[in-house]
């Protein structure tokens, strides 16, 4: 049974077969968002300079703060002299000037504000230095192997890069797990400072691209035109990274070849089974069942592929308590035309403790006083 039980716990499978799809960037990267699926791929372990796409980061820890609860939307900051002479893209903070953390985000994400996002740094670490630690501890926790971080707004500085597939795990990491960022990627025309101060998202696929929604633009003279795009579509949400693009317009031509195949070629299907899941029952349990879940929300296929999908349930038929949340329990085999498409493990909703030893010879004692 164990070994059973083990063989139906396999991950879910998915191949993607390559296309010819060309893009002149030297290093890019396609990625979906809720499996994680790389469509397309182009020396995507290449370590560059990421230019102001390193702010994705800067970005994620500040929205992970905020829906901890240790950071608030309306929180005022001040802007410190260190945060004000950083230069570039800005918008022009004054030393001592205060500002809410949520105009702060809306800086950062629209015009790619350089001292706003070292006010944020400083406001969650103290020091700028204290939180690009965090940013590169934050990397390693999201296997980003690619990737130092040297300052938190990807001005230039000796050492500082990362890869198309590091920037597509953060960014995929924020847009995953804090949707809210959107109140900001997706704004193309704004103002701070009560209209003194007027913002154009500096992101060209909000504006041209249907669908679109974030995420950030970089730009220097060594890193030239970077980017990681988002944009979805019929509930599909896909991220497009380019690096070191020779043009600006460049840049956003590549994205949109690498946004258009994906959304022309695939789909993002259920995987729940096309009916409830049985419960199964439970030996010696304190419950009599537990309660077999999908362990995957959907799955990604060519979208010629899934016009016709078959789902078979496999169940085993009973299983040995102690069972924990998470053990397996059965396949969901989703199919096409005969060919297996998607195997996805069924696994346990919840736990089921053993019955104690008091609680089983009260069960002995009722059964064998009803069979008397």
């Amino acid at each position: 049974m164990k070994k059973l039980l083990f063989a139906l716990a396999a991950a879910l499978l998915l191949t993607v077969p390559a296309r010819a799809l060309e893009v002149s960037a030297p290093s890019a990267l396609l990625m979906e968002k809720e499996t994680g699926t790389v469509l397309f791929a182009k020396n995507e372990h290449d370590r560059l300079e990421p230019a102001s796409v390193t702010k994705v980061m800067t970005i994620l820890l500040t929205m992970e703060a905020i829906d901890a609860g240790t950071l608030h939307y309306d929180d005022v900051v001040t802007a410190s002299a260190h945060a004000c002479s950083m230069g570039g893209s800005q918008i022009w903070l004054k030393e001592n000037e205060q500002m809410t953390v949520s105009d702060l985000l809306k800086a950062v994400c629209v015009v790619s504000a350089n001292d706003c996002a070292v006010a944020l740094a400083e406001q969650l670490a103290g020091s700028e230095d204290a939180f690009v630690e965090r940013m590169n501890r934050r990397a390693q926790e999201l296997g980003m192997k690619d990737t130092v971080f040297k300052n938190a707004t990807g001005l230039p500085a000796d050492g500082h890069v990362t890869s198309a597939y590091d920037i597509a795990l953060m960014s995929r990491e924020l847009i995953l797990n804090h949707p809210d960022i959107r109140q900001y990627t997706t704004i193309w025309m704004d103002t701070l400072r009560q209209g003194a101060s007027s913002l154009v998202n500096t992101n060209k696929l909000i504006r041209f691209f249907d669908g679109a929604t974030g995420l950030k633009t970089g730009s220097t003279g060594s890193a030239l035109y970077c980017l990681s795009g988002t944009a979805e579509r019929d509930g599909m949400e896909l991220i497009a990274v380019i690096m070191k693009a020779p043009t600006s317009a460049q840049r956003f031509e590549d994205a949109k070849a690498l946004l258009s195949h994906g959304f022309s070629t695939y789909a993002l299907v259920s995987a729940a089974p096309d009916g409830a899941l049985p419960p199964v029952p439970v030996t010696l349990g304190a419950q009599a069942t537990v309660q077999p879940v999908a362990g995957a929300k959907s799955i990604l296929l060519e979208k010629s592929r899934a016009a016709v999908l078959e789902k078979t349930v496999t169940l085993a038929e009973s299983v040995s308590a102690p069972v924990a949340k998470g053990d397996p329990l059965g396949t969901l085999t989703v199919s096409s035309g005969g060919e297996t498409l998607a195997e996805i493990p069924l696994t346990a909703g919840e736990d089921v403790p053993r019955l104690t030893w008091g609680a089983l010879a009260l069960e002995y004692l009722r059964a064998a006083f009803l069979g008397a």
